[in-house]
C-alpha cells in the first residue's frame, strides 16, 4: 500500500512527473516555482536522469526540446515571467511536434509582480500567447493530490499526441501542503515510434489520429526539424496545400482527442439553479461557498475545470442547462469567463474577481450566490 504523505503542491506535481517518466529537467530558478528545480535537482542523479540550471528561461525551453528530440521525457518549470519568455519555443515545439511540459506556477502581474501573491492571469496566453494557429493542452489541478495526478496527465498527453502540454498551478495549490497516498504504480504512456526501415521514415506523416510516429535523434532515423511550414518529411515548403494540412493537423489531433483530454468534477450540479464555474485555487472556497448554500436551501453546484485548454465546452453547456445563473470566480480580472460566455447566455452570467495577490474567502463567492438566489439567508 502507498503510505501517507504531507506533500505541497508543487512537489506532488514533480513526483507525477517524475512518476510518469520524465527524465530530463532544465529551468532558472523563479518564485513561485523553485520547488521543481530543487527537488528535479535532487532526484535526476538518483535516476539515471539530468538537470541542469540554464542561463535563462529561453535557454531552459530550448534545452527541453533537444532533450525530447533525443528520446527523453523532459519538463521544464516557471512563472509568468519566465512564461513570457518562453512563448518563442512553445510556438517552435508545437509546429515541429515536440513532446514536452511547461509548468506554469502563476503569480501575480503583469511583469515582475508580486512574486509570492497567486494569480490566474495566464489562461489566455497560454491559450494564445505564442503566435500563430495551434491545438492547446493546459490542465490546471485544483489540489495537491490532483497537482500529481496531473503530473503523469500531462506528460502521458504531451508523448501520446506530440506536443507542448502546460499545467497550470498557481502559487495557492504549489505551495499548499496536504495529505495524500501517491499510488504505487500509474498509468504510462510512450511515444509511438516507426514501424518501419529507416530509409522510408517521414517524421511528420501522421497515423489516423493525426499524430505521426516520432524516432528519436541517435536511432538510425535521420529526419529535418524546422520551425519553417514542412511537408511530412520535414523538409520546408510553402506550397498552400502543405500549409493547410499542416496547420490543420495541429488543431485536429487535439479536437480528435477532446474527449481524452478532458477532465473536470462536479459538486451538485444535477439539480443546480446557480452554477459555479471554477478552477484551481479558486475551486477550493467554491466549493466550500456552494457546500454553505446548499445547507441555506440553494440549489447551488459547482462545475470545477481541470482541462482548461481544449475548453470543455460540452461539459460547459450540459452542467448549465438548467442554471438561472452562472457565476466565474477567478484570480484575475475576468480571463476563462470570457470563454464561457461564448457558450451560455451572457445575461446569466457573473465574474467575481480578485486582482489584490489574495485567495477568495468563501463568502465572496457565498454572497453572489445568495444574490442570485433572490436574497437567501
Amino acid at each position: 500500500m502507498s503510505k501517507a504523505r504531507l506533500m505541497q503542491g508543487n512537489e506532488a506535481c514533480t513526483e507525477g512527473l517524475i512518476a510518469a517518466g520524465v527524465r530530463f529537467y532544465a529551468g532558472y530558478p523563479i518564485t513561485p516555482s523553485t520547488e521543481f528545480a530543487e527537488i528535479f535537482a535532487e532526484r535526476m542523479p538518483k535516476l539515471g536522469g539530468k538537470f541542469i540550471q540554464m542561463e535563462d528561461e529561453i535557454a531552459s525551453i530550448g534545452a527541453v526540446c533537444g532533450a525530447s528530440l533525443a528520446g527523453v521525457k523532459a519538463v521544464t518549470a516557471t512563472s509568468g515571467p519566465g512564461f513570457s519568455l518562453k512563448q518563442e519555443l512553445i510556438g517552435y515545439a508545437a509546429i515541429a511536434e515536440i513532446p514536452i511540459v511547461i509548468v506554469n506556477v502563476q503569480r501575480l502581474g503583469p511583469s515582475t509582480g508580486q512574486p509570492t501573491s497567486p494569480g490566474q492571469a495566464d489562461v489566455m496566453q497560454t491559450r494564445w500567447g505564442s503566435h500563430g494557429d495551434r491545438g492547446v493542452i493546459a490542465l490546471s489541478p485544483g489540489s495537491v493530490e490532483e497537482s500529481f495526478e496531473i503530473g503523469v496527465k500531462a506528460a502521458n498527453f504531451a508523448e501520446k499526441y506530440r506536443m507542448p502540454v502546460v499545467i497550470l498551478l498557481d502559487e495557492v495549490i504549489g505551495h499548499m501542503r496536504e495529505r495524500v497516498e501517491l499510488p504505487e504504480q500509474v498509468e504510462i504512456v510512450d511515444r509511438k515510434g516507426p514501424t518501419g526501415p529507416p530509409e522510408t521514415f517521414k517524421a511528420f506523416c501522421p497515423d489516423d489520429d493525426d499524430v505521426p510516429p516520432m524516432a528519436s535523434f541517435g536511432s538510425g532515423y535521420r529526419y529535418h526539424v524546422t520551425g519553417l511550414i514542412h511537408g511530412e518529411t520535414g523538409m520546408p515548403s510553402s506550397a498552400s496545400d502543405v500549409t493547410t494540412k499542416l496547420i490543420s493537423r495541429l488543431h485536429t489531433k487535439v479536437d480528435k482527442a477532446k474527449a481524452d483530454i478532458t477532465m473536470y468534477t462536479e459538486l451538485y450540479t444535477e439539480d443546480a439553479e446557480i452554477l459555479v464555474v471554477s478552477y484551481g485555487g479558486s475551486s477550493r472556497p467554491a466549493a466550500h461557498a456552494v457546500k454553505e448554500a446548499r445547507k441555506m436551501g440553494i440549489k447551488a453546484g459547482l462545475l470545477k475545470l481541470i482541462t482548461i485548454w481544449p475548453f470543455p465546452d460540452e461539459v460547459l453547456i450540459k452542467a448549465a442547462k438548467n442554471a438561472k445563473k452562472i457565476i466565474v470566480p477567478e484570480m484575475n480580472y475576468g480571463q476563462l469567463v470570457t470563454e464561457i460566455e461564448r457558450y451560455v447566455d451572457r445575461d446569466k452570467i457573473v465574474s467575481v474577481n480578485r486582482i489584490d495577490g489574495e485567495l477568495f474567502l468563501p463568502d465572496e463567492i457565498l454572497n453572489p450566490i445568495r444574490e442570485a438566489a433572490g436574497g437567501a439567508k
